[in-house]
C-alpha cells in the first residue's frame, strides 16, 4: 500500500499568510480590489483570489489610476510607490512582510546617515525581484545587487561595504560572501554586514532535505515563479534525485510513481495548504481506481 504524506512544515510564510488574509478580508468587506503583482507566486492561488474580485495590475498601470484600492503584497515596494499613491489618492492595503518592512527600514537610515554616499550597499539577492526593487530603492537606486556569491569579486574592497540580504536567500550563500569580503577588504575601509534572512524561511532548507529523503518519490507543488521554490525543490533534487516540480495536481505523471511505496507532497512558502491536499486527493482517487 503507498503511503501519501504531506509536508507539514510545507505551505505559506507568515508573510504570504498575512497578505492573503488582508486581501480576504477586503474582498468581503468592499468588494473589487486592486493588487500590485501577483500576490503569491502560484497561478492557482491568484485565479482562486481574481475570482472572489481581486484584480492584478503592474505599476504602469497603477500609474494610470486613482480614487482607488491598492493591496500591496509581502514582497515590500519601493518609496516610489507609495508616493505615486499619494498623488494618485490612491488608498495603500499595506501588507508588506513585517519582516521585509524592518529590513527596507534599515537599508534606507544606514543610506540616509552616510550623507556623502561613500559607502557600498551591497544587496545579496536576486536582481529583478520584488522585494530587491523595494530594497534597492530605499538607496534611490544605488544599491550594487549581486546574485551569486563568485559576484562578490566585483566589489572596491578600498572602501566600506555595508551588506544586507534578500529575506528568502540561502544563509549559506550569504556566509560565503561575507568570509570574502572579510579576507579582501582593506585596512583602511570598514565592513559591516546585517543577518536578514527570515528563518522561517531558512529553517525549510534543512527541513527539506530530511523530508525527501525519506520518500521514495517526492512531489515538489509551486509556481514556477517563485524563488523560493526553485531553491526548496533544487534542495529536494540534491537529496533525492526522484523528485519532481510540479504546478498542479493535473501534472502529476503516475509513471514517475510506479513501484515506489511512500510519496512525500511538499511545496514552497508561496504554496497554498488546499493545493498540495488537492494534489494527494488526486493520487489517492487514481489507486482506487487501479483497484478496480
Amino acid at each position: 500500500m503507498m503511503n501519501i504524506e504531506i509536508d507539514q512544515e510545507a505551505g505559506f510564510c507568515f508573510g504570504v499568510t498575512r497578505a492573503i488574509g488582508k486581501a480576504e478580508e477586503e474582498l468581503a468587506s468592499q468588494g473589487t480590489l486592486y493588487c500590485l503583482g501577483d500576490i503569491v507566486h502560484n497561478g492557482q492561488e491568484c485565479q482562486r483570489l481574481q475570482d472572489m474580485g481581486l484584480q492584478t495590475i503592474n505599476h504602469e498601470e497603477m500609474s494610470r489610476i486613482e480614487n482607488a484600492r491598492v493591496l500591496l503584497r509581502a514582497h515590500g515596494e519601493p518609496p516610489s510607490t507609495y508616493h505615486l499613491a499619494e498623488k494618485n489618492n490612491i488608498q495603500i492595503i499595506d501588507a508588506t512582510c513585517p519582516v521585509v518592512l524592518h529590513l527596507q527600514k534599515r537599508i534606507k537610515e544606514q543610506y540616509d546617515a552616510d550623507t556623502l554616499h561613500q559607502k557600498q550597499i551591497v544587496i545579496f539577492g536576486e536582481r529583478g525581484h520584488a522585494e530587491v526593487l523595494g530594497l534597492v530603492g530605499q538607496t534611490e537606486g544605488t544599491a550594487i545587487v549581486i546574485e551569486r556569491p563568485e559576484e562578490v569579486e566585483t566589489l572596491d574592497f578600498g572602501r566600506d561595504i555595508c551588506l544586507y540580504s534578500q529575506t528568502t536567500k540561502s544563509l549559506d550563500g550569504f556566509h560565503q560572501i561575507i568570509d570574502y569580503i572579510q579576507q579582501h577588504i582593506s585596512p583602511e575601509a570598514r565592513f559591516t554586514y546585517s543577518d536578514t534572512i527570515c528563518r522561517q524561511v531558512a529553517n525549510q532548507i534543512p527541513h527539506v532535505r530530511k523530508f525527501a529523503a525519506g520518500h521514495d518519490v517526492v512531489l515538489f507543488v509551486c509556481g514556477r515563479k517563485s524563488s523560493n521554490g526553485r531553491i526548496l525543490f533544487k534542495e529536494c533534487q540534491r537529496v533525492n534525485p526522484h523528485s519532481y516540480l510540479i504546478e498542479s495536481a493535473d501534472e502529476i505523471d503516475f509513471g514517475w510513481l510506479e513501484g515506489c511505496r511512500s510519496v512525500g507532497i511538499s511545496g514552497a512558502t508561496s504554496t497554498p495548504r488546499w493545493l498540495m491536499e488537492e494534489c494527494r486527493a488526486h493520487i489517492a482517487a487514481q489507486l482506487e481506481t487501479s483497484k478496480c
